[in-house]
């Protein structure tokens, strides 16, 4: 799989809503309840971050979810995207991007949203023949008036903006011609992920759907 095909396959899977939620989670064992009350809010693609040793098994679980697409986060090595993909990932996210792992996401047939902030790091996530990228973190980096400023020289390429990305300033971002989705963990706090609060988690989630 391409990077063109790679990124082609990201931009189709951020087109399906307007917030891919971002989970980090604890416990396999709500990962289910987690991803079927998300899906049936609408919100279909899901991002599990590497940041906990229960997350492969996080994404195992919500790969079994009718409807949902369950993509691995904070992925930095060729190892994590396979790991990931053997998890059952449908796709990749990172934070930046390096040739080690686009070649590695490559080979395997992992679909990889990678990351970049400044003109320069856009431009070469473009010779590597992406169009579709995360701008994280988003708020740090500037928010929505950094994203504007990118679409005049680059208009050709389009984020998911993540990072201090919330249901107040969600809009900002999806007002803008280059942002396709945004990213965020506001629909999922760990309080209801741990009560099992399903309902609470679903209502936030058809919320966000009706973002854009």
């Amino acid at each position: 799989m391409t990077p063109e095909t790679q990124s082609l396959t990201s931009r189709a899977l951020c087109e399906l809503a307007p917030v891919i939620p971002v989970l980090v989670v604890k416990d396999a064992g709500k990962a289910e309840g987690l991803a079927t009350a998300l899906v049936a809010g609408g919100l279909p693609v899901l991002e599990v971050t590497l940041r906990t040793p229960a997350a492969l098994d996080v994404i195992r679980e919500m790969a079994k979810v009718p409807g949902g697409h369950v993509g691995a986060g904070t992925v930095l090595t060729p190892d994590d995207a396979k790991r990931a993909k053997d998890a059952g990932a449908s796709f990749a996210v990172s934070p930046g991007a390096t040739e080690r792992l686009v070649r590695a996401c490559e080979e395997i047939g992992l679909p990889l949203l990678p990351g970049a902030v400044t003109a320069s790091e856009v431009m070469r996530a473009m010779e590597y023949g992406y169009s579709m990228l995360k701008f994280f973190p988003a708020e740090a980096a500037g928010g929505a008036k950094s994203l504007k400023a990118l679409a005049g020289p680059l208009p050709q390429v389009s984020f998911c903006p993540t990072g201090g990305v919330s249901l107040g300033n969600a809009r900002d971002y999806l007002s803008l011609p280059n942002v396709i989705c945004v990213g965020g963990s506001w629909i999922s706090p760990d309080e209801d992920v741990a009560l099992g609060n399903w309902d609470a988690i679903e209502t936030r989630a058809r919320e966000a759907s009706g973002l854009r």
